[in-house]
Formats: C-alpha cells, sequence, structure tokens
C-alpha cells in the first residue's frame, strides 16, 4: 500500500509520469479568487470557468458539499475541483471546511485515477482559507486514496 509522498514545489506542476489528477477544494457559494485557485487560474482557465458554470447551473445539476467537476486540462493532466468547504468565512458553525464532503468527493476521485490509471497530486487539501487541520484530512487521504492504490503527492509551496 502506498502512503502519501511529500515535496517541496507546486501542486499545479505536478511531478512524476503518466496521467495525473489535481486535487483541491473549493467552497459551495460559486467564490474563486483566494488560495489555490488563483495558481490554478494563472496556468488554465478552464477549471475556474467550469466551476463557475457548474454553480451558475447548480438548479440542474449535482453541485453540492461532497460533489467533484473533473476538468481535463491537457493529454494526461486534469483538475478535480472538490466541493468541500460550506461558505467561505470561520462564524458561529466553525471554520468552512466540512470533512465529509472531503472524505465523498476523494471516493470519486479514488475512482476517477483508477479508471484513468492516473496519480493524484495536491496541495494540503482543506487546510488553507477552509481552517481544516492535516491531521483530520490525511486520514482521510489515506483512507480513500493511499489505501485504495491510489499514489498521492502532496505539494507545500515554498
Amino acid at each position: 500500500m502506498p502512503g502519501i509522498t511529500y515535496v517541496r514545489g507546486d501542486a499545479t506542476a505536478p511531478q512524476g509520469k503518466g496521467v495525473k489528477v489535481i486535487a483541491h477544494v473549493c467552497n459551495d457559494l460559486g467564490g474563486w479568487g483566494k488560495g489555490f485557485v488563483v495558481a490554478l487560474s494563472r496556468r488554465w482557465p478552464e477549471p475556474e470557468a467550469a466551476y463557475r458554470r457548474w454553480h451558475r447551473e447548480r438548479a440542474g445539476n449535482d453541485f453540492a458539499l461532497g460533489a467533484v467537476q473533473f476538468v481535463q486540462v491537457g493529454p494526461y493532466l486534469w483538475v478535480a475541483n472538490m466541493v468541500g468547504q460550506r461558505g467561505m468565512r470561520t462564524g458561529s458553525k466553525g471554520v468552512p471546511v466540512r470533512y465529509e464532503a472531503i472524505d465523498t468527493a476523494l471516493g470519486a476521485v479514488a475512482a476517477r485515477a483508477g479508471e484513468l490509471g492516473a496519480s493524484v497530486h495536491m496541495p494540503r487539501i482543506g487546510c488553507g482559507l477552509a481552517g481544516g487541520t492535516w491531521p483530520r484530512v490525511e486520514p482521510i487521504i489515506e483512507g480513500r486514496l493511499t489505501g485504495e492504490g491510489v499514489s498521492v503527492t502532496v505539494y507545500d509551496h515554498d
């Protein structure tokens, strides 16, 4: 069973060979403009455009906590927009991260990675603006991805 590989670097420039999925957490409000998504948008316009359209048309699709949208940005590269935070601010209901939603979303990412024969690459999802903690997120990744044989690389940006 592979473990999580930790590297210093940029998750928008995933290392290694083969098909890759870059997984990251989005909010459930349609907001895109702070945190890791800024780096994604600098590199490719498609993930942001697809996410905004997905949110705008949510009455007729699966947009909700735990849902994932896969956007192809290269011949062997996909971005997984995972809805894993409720709102954008810490308030009376605590931090925005929703661990159950990340768990559900990573299940879908594992299935797609299996279909594509892909490795999964990510920043420390749910731990930036979403307010989550790595000791809560890491076991979810281990259960949903590495525990299912999916290779995972986590990038710590300098």
